[in-house]
């Protein structure tokens, strides 16, 4: 095997093929994309085309952050077939770089914020969490140097509260545990990646899938320990562990979480199911048929509590929101939301609209035109499948695992009792969300007592959750698959639906050309619940061959989102794209993209994954009149 001089070959190839200099090799760069490695010994190795170079630029690249001089490189290194590239990539690093521990030994990398600004770092503890609170306390003590304020929070979150916490944002504490020697460190989890530095509510779930796949269970099992942990100290699985976001939650995909584990570990330990559906019982009841979510129709809708603007967003996102109103008090933008957040200005639209972007906050859609300014009177159709689930999945392990006998609170439940409530859940959405003409699952707006007609991806998730008739399905697939499939995949909703964009109506993240990797892995297991099995496969290889383009142009670009018309990840409505923004190597990907990728190839055939490697573009392969053949 040639040995080769890293710094000698790592300046030429930088200066040869990164023509813009940002430190990477991609198709933008208009250089030879033909290079001559040059051993020690003096021997020429020809290497061609920007992804192998941009393979040998980030090994190069890690041999000399290890303070290697010399690298031996192999053909197999260099030249490794882009499914292969990009899978191993994720299993053995992308995961490990998005997983975070909020302890001792991580602090410093689990506190950082991106999205907000302030001179102390905070870090809060449950009230009933003594032994946190004195371990952090402790490292507060120990490193100064962090500029670390570990302070309880009090036994009831009122708006006033959230309000003070919004001017000292900071990290909420997550499981600890001890091991066998008393040494104590956090309940590890993964993030999304980027600006995302926390355990996110539905990214998890996601996130999970993916681990299992890659044999990485005891990390899955970690994050639902997280998840109850959550629960029983904040009252409901969080958006994610920041302080603005104690008032929502995120899509509950609990039960399913836990289902995963269950069928996929090797040793079953019933005393942890017990445990884990009596959390899934009390957020179901507390968070989901609460008094806040569940409305007159007997469906339950997004909701969070407080008031005024998300300060997690940047300070400028609302100003098309702010305009007309700092116009009427004759006031420029900035004057007027700093008034309008100290209360010295009261505004009821505005009120009324931030009551509805709490709601699409915890929807996970933010933002799209589907849920914008009415999110809050709406059942969705996401919402109300995923509780569907939630009770069917109940239902299931009291009769599977506990004799049809299960004990919460006192009181014995029977599968009876959560399929009665399925039932009904299901005669609902039939009833006010099934549109049979239009082939649409829509959402229900409970305030004007109608449909809203709005086209989106959301319209699957009844397959996912194998809520839908085979008839229903059926007509899914006839009528509304052709209005959302797109070159990429599923596009989150249609071009009609959204309407037309301009600088008075800027593009939202979850509206067409959009798609984003849940709605992807939930149509793919809808039609596979149904027996739509080439269905799967070929959206799975135009979602595939989407993400392994990019990955192969953008030197390993693994982002958030794609445009699925154009197969592009140069996204940039709202804040941008994730997971875009890296030096030689990305470090991470992104959390559920990367889960989309190993979970998509398993719905491939070895033919498809032959051409996935070649990239031949999916029109080449699939019959554009493909959809309702089963």
């Amino acid at each position: 095997m040639p040995v080769f001089n890293i710094n000698q070959n790592f300046n030429r190839l930088l200066k040869a093929e990164d023509i813009d200099g940002d430190k990477k090799i991609t198709v933008d760069d208009k250089g030879p994309k033909r290079f001559n490695l040059i051993s020690i010994n003096g021997k020429s190795f020809e290497v061609c085309g920007t992804f192998h170079l941009s393979i040998l630029l980030q090994e190069l690249y890690l041999a000399k952050k290890d303070g290697k001089d010399e690298l031996d490189i192999s053909k197999e290194m260099i030249f490794q077939l882009p499914v292969d590239r990009a899978s191993s990539l994720i299993k053995n690093y992308f995961w490990k770089g998005l997983t975070r521990r909020i302890d001792e030994s991580n602090i410093k990398a689990s506190v950082t914020d991106s999205k907000t600004h302030s001179e102390k770092t905070y870090i809060y503890i449950p009230p009933r969490d003594e032994f946190a609170f004195k371990y952090f306390k402790n490292i507060q003590i120990k490193h100064k140097d962090l500029n670390l304020s570990v302070e309880k929070l009090p036994p009831i979150i009122t708006d006033k509260y959230l309000h003070v916490l919004n001017k000292k944002p900071g990290l909420l504490v997550l499981a600890l545990k001890k091991d066998k020697s008393g040494t104590t460190s956090g309940v590890p989890f993964v993030v999304p990646g980027g600006r995302f530095n926390e355990m996110y509510g539905w990214d998890s779930y996601f996130e999970s899938l993916g681990l299992i796949n890659d044999g990485r269970i005891d990390l899955a099992i970690a994050m639902a320990e997280n998840f109850f942990y959550q629960i029983e100290h904040y009252g409901k699985i969080l958006n994610a562990n920041r302080t603005y976001y104690l008032n929502r939650s995120q899509p509950p995909f609990l039960t399913s979480f836990i289902r995963e584990i269950w069928e996929n570990i090797e040793e079953k330990n019933k005393a942890w199911l017990k445990n884990a559906l009596q959390y899934a019982i009390k957020e179901y009841h507390n968070v989901w048929v609460g008094k806040d979510r569940l409305t007159s129709t007997g469906l339950s809708r997004y909701f969070g509590s407080g008031s005024g603007m998300p300060p997690e967003t940047e300070p400028e996102h609302f100003d098309a929101v702010l305009k007309p109103f700092a116009k009427k008090y004759k006031m420029a933008i900035p004057q007027f939301r700093q008034k309008y957040l100290s209360f010295e200005i009261s505004v009821p639209e505005l009120e009324d609209y931030f009551l509805h972007d709490r709601a699409v906050r915890e929807s996970g859609h933010d933002t799209s035109y589907r849920i914008d300014s009415v999110c809050a009177h709406l059942n969705t159709v996401d919402l109300n499948s995923l509780l569907f689930k939630y009770e069917m999945d109940i239902a299931h392990f009291i009769k599977q695992e506990f004799s049809d006998r299960f004990n919460y609170q006192g009181k014995i439940h029977k599968s009876s009792d959560w399929l009665k409530r399925a039932k009904i859940r299901k005669e609902l959405i039939d009833k006010l969300m099934w549109d049979t003409k239009r082939g649409f699952f829509f959402d229900y707006n409970f305030v004007l007592k109608k449909k809203t007609n709005y086209e989106s991806a959301v319209t699957f998730y009844p397959l996912w959750a194998k809520l839908a008739s085979k008839k229903q399905a059926s007509i899914l697939i006839k009528r509304a698959l052709p209005l959302l499939e797109e070159a990429g995949g599923i596009a989150a909703s249609t071009k009609k639906s959204r309407g037309k964009v301009s600088k008075n109506r800027h593009a939202k993240q979850w509206d067409y050309p959009n798609g984003w990797a849940p709605h992807q892995m939930i149509l793919w297991q809808g039609m596979k619940n149904y027996g739509y099995h080439s269905h799967s496969a070929r959206l799975a290889y135009k979602w595939l061959f989407t993400i392994l383009k990019n990955f192969v142009d953008y030197s390993g670009t693994i982002p958030e989102k794609y445009d699925v018309v154009s197969r592009t990840h140069k996204v940039f409505a709202e804040y941008g794209n994730v997971g875009t923004e890296f030096e030689y190597i990305t470090k991470e990907g992104f959390g559920w993209m990367n889960a989309s990728f190993q979970i998509g190839l398993k719905y491939l055939s070895k033919k498809l994954i032959v051409k996935l490697n070649k990239l031949i573009p999916p029109e080449w392969i699939f019959n554009n009149n493909f959809q309702g053949e089963k």
